[in-house]
């Protein structure tokens, strides 16, 4: 006999994570890098980023708002779906949340991770800790559902192009019309992305999906030409990652006589520690050397638009509609729906040998 599935009951946001005080720094680096060979001077110089923010990343309490902001966007629109708030490397962990979503007599959740990606680190190890929480909490955990990747989702998208245009209008006027136009995402090692996606898409999905954004943006913004970058790489210095990076970029711009960037962070939904520091600190001071004017734009997020998206993302599952999408790729494919990753999808990148 075919059991009927329970409806949907609730939401969980989840997200990576992020220390809230100097305390939780190091335990926080030792969850994120846990099996992945990083050398501890490496978690020492990222624990010293974090600290020169008070040991605080932005991450938990951009999240907070963001629900907060959903819970009345959901009571307006009449959607009837408590939201609960876990992580991947802190508190709230996943684990804690499923099980409080349990005690509450949630049957059957629907799951909005904060990455619009596909990819090993940006979709699959989401329903790794998906599988991991519901495993920790027993026979008796809520169903839950990956909600599908929003890379091209068109209000996302709109949310980008206006930050990239609110940006370029802080430039000097004599500078602004020449201002290069650089996208940047987080880098992941070339051989996690090359396995990324199921195999009839030809891999690389993440750092395709992530062209793909940059390019539907730029032409939205009636700025075709840009460039794609990559920034906060953690690995091993010995395994290749997505290059280039945004510092190594801005000094070959200057090289060609480029005097003004606008930076787009169109991989991060919202201002991480990678963005205030990676770009806001790194990369603005790099360029001020250079005498560029920088100027970054905003992460979508904060954007009413993003919210909004938030909201149709959870229709669609709930009435049975179609993805509404802006981009011209077949960059979903099979097992990139949201609901699972087939077997031979996103495998997880090798660890490095001891």
């Amino acid at each position: 006999m075919t059991r009927t599935p329970e409806p949907y009951d609730a939401l969980l946001v989840l997200s990576f994570g992020g220390p809230e005080g100097p305390d939780d720094v190091r335990p926080f680096l030792e969850n994120v890098t846990r099996g992945r060979g990083v050398p501890p001077e490496r978690l020492d110089e990222v624990a010293e980023h974090y600290l020169h923010f008070g040991g605080v990343s932005p991450i938990n309490a951009l999240n907070r708002d963001l629900i907060a902001r959903l819970e009345v966007d959901f009571a307006a629109a009449g959607l009837d779906l408590p939201i609960y708030f876990g992580n991947r490397n802190w508190h709230p962990m996943i684990e804690d949340t499923v099980a409080a979503m349990r005690g509450d007599g949630v049957r059957n959740a629907l799951v909005f991770p904060t990455s619009a990606w596909g990819g090993y680190s940006g979709c699959r190890q989401y329903h790794e800790d998906i599988a991991r929480a519901r495993a920790a909490v027993g026979d008796d955990a809520p169903a839950l559902t990956k909600l599908r990747h929003f890379y091209d989702h068109p209000l996302f998208l709109a949310a980008v192009a206006d930050a990239v245009a609110a940006a370029r209008a802080q430039l000097p006027a004599d500078r602004r019309d020449a201002a290069r136009l650089v996208f940047t995402a987080h880098s992941v090692p070339t051989a996690a992305d090359a396995t990324g996606g199921p195999p009839d898409l030809g891999g690389h999905l993440y750092s395709r999906q992530v062209a793909e954004a940059a390019r539907l943006v730029a032409t939205a913004t009636g700025t075709g030409d840009h460039d794609l970058v990559w920034q906060s790489r953690s690995g091993p210095p010995q395994v290749p990652w997505l290059e280039p990076d945004i510092v190594d970029h801005l000094d070959a711009l200057h090289a060609r006589g480029i005097d003004a960037v606008v930076v787009v962070p169109v991989g991060f939904v919202s201002d991480h520690l990678e963005v205030v520091w990676d770009l806001d600190t790194e990369a603005r001071d790099r360029a001020a050397e250079l005498g560029m004017a920088f100027v970054r734009a905003a992460t979508a997020s904060t954007d009413p638009r993003f919210v909004q998206m938030v909201r149709e993302l959870v229709r669609e599952r709930l009435d049975g509609a179609a993805p509404v999408r802006r981009g011209t790729e077949p960059l979903l494919g099979v097992g990139c729906n949201g609901e699972l990753c087939a077997p031979e999808c996103c495998r997880p990148p090798a660890r490095p040998r001891r």
